[in-house]
């Protein structure tokens, strides 16, 4: 095992498994919330596995998990939130989250990568992933 798998382990262990915990459980704001975070975590699972394994594939899961996974917590947002209910549980730590996640496993590998292609794929995913952070965040504290 090297330093990418370990990663990817300890985010599985201990950010994945309680954020589908929490999706699997409570009320409907702290499920938007929590398929929100667990989104962003498979995201950096599979970047890290990519690493770890040597296989790009796991890169292009990635891209496909930070295109799809904002556009269904928004669109959870929108059919399972009320207006009145207020901010969810957890709601305001999900931007200060991906805020520091993203480039804290982005930049190592963009680092470790070197420049070209998949530099620039991964730049890519962390954009999106940023964006994707705010704008959900955004519409899960509006209801």
């Amino acid at each position: 095992m090297n330093l990418w798998l370990g990663g990817a382990a300890l985010l599985l262990v201990g950010g994945l498994g309680p954020s589908l915990w929490a999706a699997a459980s409570g009320g409907a704001g702290r499920r938007v919330v929590a398929q929100n975070m667990a989104t962003l975590l498979l995201c950096l699972v599979f970047l890290l596995l990519a690493q770890g394994y040597g296989r790009t594939a796991y890169v292009d899961l990635a891209l496909v998990v930070a295109v799809l996974g904002p556009a269904g917590t928004l669109v959870f947002a929108r059919l399972l939130l009320d207006r009145d209910s207020g901010d969810p549980p957890g709601a305001r730590w999900l931007t200060p989250v991906v805020a520091v996640a993203t480039p804290a496993t982005v930049i190592p590998l963009c680092i470790v990568t070197g420049p070209g292609r998949a530099t620039v794929k991964l730049v890519v995913i962390a954009l999106l992933l940023l964006a994707g952070g705010v704008a959900t965040t955004r519409a899960v504290r509006r209801g």
